[in-house]
């Protein structure tokens, strides 16, 4: 009787020894569809907080601030820069030229003028954020600035009619205003700038009026071409192919104190994530990365009664 029952102990022990990886493998395997949701979850989470920073404040790499004040204002101009100009639209179906960029009349001018008519529609070049909505008399009269996610801003000016609102998004070829002749203007026509950190680039380097077209998928900027590419880029597609001056205009000032001459590179801030755990609440995770609970929402768009759940993704800086 001994001996059967301890055949059967045997028995079973053997077959749960075999079992246990088998259970292993059928708990992995119903494991497995929890973590792919997990992780698209994860995935979404993280896709939308990036498209809710990225609206909040185009090209924020490059941009210290986000404000309507000014038009341009000089920030520090990295020695090369890679502009994706894919996915553009003409800012209008106009393929004549009437002024360079470059000097003109003892000055710098800053764009391109383009013949069109008062009321053509003018359209944004790329997809962005319009960032000012104004009026200058004495200058660009009607105009709207664009500051897109490739990094550039464009300028649009004198125009007759502005169609859009601060901090509005709109896409590349949506209409934006109506040709002009408003403000410092002798004729109806678009003043159309493209600038980097503040800084006038010429269009000529990477739009094609005549031809209707970007000169490229990419424009890469280097401080250390810039000008020749410019006086090139006006041969081959200004006004009577003729190459003028047009010399990256960086104030000494605003450059100076924006890079101080030292041998540092200047600081680089880049965005941050945290990945709720089970049991952490916002509190919680603001003690942990050193900032404030309101700090917290008000970079994640949430409010401090908002409950978070484990696998989320919050932005900390």
């Amino acid at each position: 009787m001994f001996i059967k029952k301890l055949k059967t102990i045997v028995i079973l022990t053997v077959a749960a020894t075999f079992s246990l990886p088998m259970m292993g493998q059928d708990l992995l395997a119903r494991q497995a569809p929890i973590d792919r949701k997990m992780k698209a979850v994860d995935s979404m989470a993280l896709h939308r907080l990036i498209q809710a920073e990225r609206y909040d404040s185009p090209a924020a790499d490059l941009y210290n601030d986000w404000n309507n004040r000014y038009a341009h204002k000089a920030s520090v101009l990295p020695d090369t820069f890679r502009i994706d100009l894919r996915g553009f639209h003409m800012p209008t179906t106009s393929r004549v030229l009437t002024s360079n960029f470059g000097a003109r009349w003892g000055r710098q001018h800053k764009g391109l003028d383009i013949k069109v008519y008062i009321g053509d529609t003018i359209r944004a070049a790329f997809s962005g954020k319009v960032r000012i909505v104004r009026y200058e008399g004495k200058g660009y009269g009607k105009y709207v600035v664009i500051r897109h996610y490739n990094g550039l801003e464009t300028i649009y000016g004198h125009m007759s009619k502005q169609l859009v609102t601060e901090e509005q998004e709109v896409r590349a070829g949506d209409p934006i205003g109506l040709g002009g002749n408003t403000g410092r203007s002798t004729g109806s026509h678009l003043h159309f700038e493209t600038r980097l950190c503040g800084i006038a680039l010429n269009p000529a380097l990477m739009f094609d009026f005549k031809n209707q077209d970007v000169v490229d998928d990419y424009y890469v900027f280097r401080k250390s071409t810039y000008n020749r590419e410019s006086a090139e880029a006006t041969r081959l597609r200004g006004v009577g192919g003729k190459a003028v001056n047009g010399d990256l205009d960086i104030p000494q000032q605003s450059y100076a104190s924006a890079q101080p001459a030292t041998t540092k590179a200047p600081k680089t801030h880049s965005t941050r994530f945290h990945k709720v755990s089970k049991g952490e609440t916002i509190s919680s995770i603001a003690r942990k990365r050193g900032m404030t609970v309101s700090a917290i929402c008000k970079l994640n768009h949430i409010k401090t009664t908002t409950k978070i759940r484990p696998g989320q993704i919050l932005r900390y800086n």
